[in-house]
Formats: structure tokens, sequence, C-alpha cells
């Protein structure tokens, strides 16, 4: 845009008169007074408040991020007693699954007390073979196969008497077939003994 198209001649705003600017009349003078106030907020906006608005941003942003951290913190303090109450529970509820784990010593009472619930269920032991033994993390498994001869009551009573037994014995793999008159029930028990108090004896 060409500013002589305008007829304006730029050496006349040397000419002004600021008096007369001040004497002139009230819509001059406030349109000159908006003028001004909006370019001093502008030249204050560009030199200096934007820094510090974004610098403000960035504080708020910060503020939220350690409000939510105290937040967090002071739920978890809150709930400290009830955390730590339910820590007592668990380590009192594993260390009452720890006593029902038989020491290696003790497994071979177990497998002689599951023989005896079959056979005061009623059964006949075709086969009672202990596997090899399986390590784990804290403890070992110890499988044995079973077969036995018998009818559904004498199974149902041989596994609940095994699940009553005082130690962890778990029943996997139960497979019931019709053979003659009877029925063959082949299973395989896992017991269970912790390393770290067989690993002391």
């Amino acid at each position: 845009m060409d500013l002589r198209s305008l007829n304006v001649d730029l050496s006349d705003l040397n000419n002004v008169n600021v008096q007369e600017l001040a004497n002139g009349p009230l819509p001059v003078k406030i349109a000159l007074a908006v003028v001004l106030a909006a370019l001093i907020v502008a030249l204050g906006w560009w030199f200096g408040w934007r820094d510090q608005a974004a610098q403000l941003e960035r504080v708020q942003m910060r503020e939220q991020e350690l409000r939510s951290t105290f937040e967090l913190r002071a739920e978890r303090a809150a709930n400290l007693e009830a955390y730590e109450e339910q820590l007592e529970r668990m380590q009192a509820s594993f260390g009452t699954m720890l006593r029902q784990l038989p020491s290696r010593a003790e497994v071979a009472k177990l497998l002689v007390d599951i023989s005896q619930t079959g056979l005061s269920a009623g059964l006949e032991f075709e086969l009672f073979q202990p596997d090899r033994e399986v390590q784990r993390d804290f403890y070992a498994e110890l499988p044995v196969r079973i077969r036995v001869r018998g009818d559904y009551h004498q199974f149902g009573d041989f596994v609940s008497g095994v699940a009553n037994l005082p130690r962890i014995v778990t029943l996997h793999n139960l497979d019931i077939r019709p053979t003659d008159n009877e029925l063959t029930m082949e299973l395989t028990a896992r017991t269970y003994w912790y390393l770290e108090e067989d690993s002391g004896r």
C-alpha cells in the first residue's frame, strides 16, 4: 500500500502540536487516550508480560503435579494403619500356610497318610508311585501317581479324606473309567515342602 496514494504527508506528523490535541474536543482526547493505553499494553505484553505469562503457566502446571503427589501421599499416610494391619494378616496367613507344608522328613509320613486314607475309604490300590521332586522358588513339590479301584462313594471319601489332611495335598488329572464291575480312578497327588526349612536340617 502506497501512503502517497492516500495523499498523506508523513512530514505533517512532525508538525503535530500536542497542546492543540490536549485542548481539542473530548472525543479526540478519549480516542487518543485509548490508542495510547492500547499501545502501552501491547508493548508491555510484548516485552515483559508474555514471558511472565509463560512462566506462570509452567508454575501452575508444576503446582498441579505437586498437589497430585501430595494428595496421593496423604492418602497413603491416612491408610498406613490399614496397610500395616493387612500386612500383618497376610504374614499370619503365610505363616499358617507354611506350617501346613511338611518338612522333607515328614513327606514319607504324609505319603503313608494318603495311602491310609485310600485304604480307609475301601479303595484297592493298583499304583502308588512317587515321581521326581520339582524345585520351585521357595518350595518343592512331589507328584505321586495313583491308580485305585472302587466306586464313586469310595472315591468321594478318599478325596474328602485327602482334603482334610493337616498338610497341603492337591489332586490333579483325575480320570475315572469303568473296568469290569468296578471303576478305576487315576490321578496325581502333589505334596509340597518349604525349602528354607528343609535346607536348615
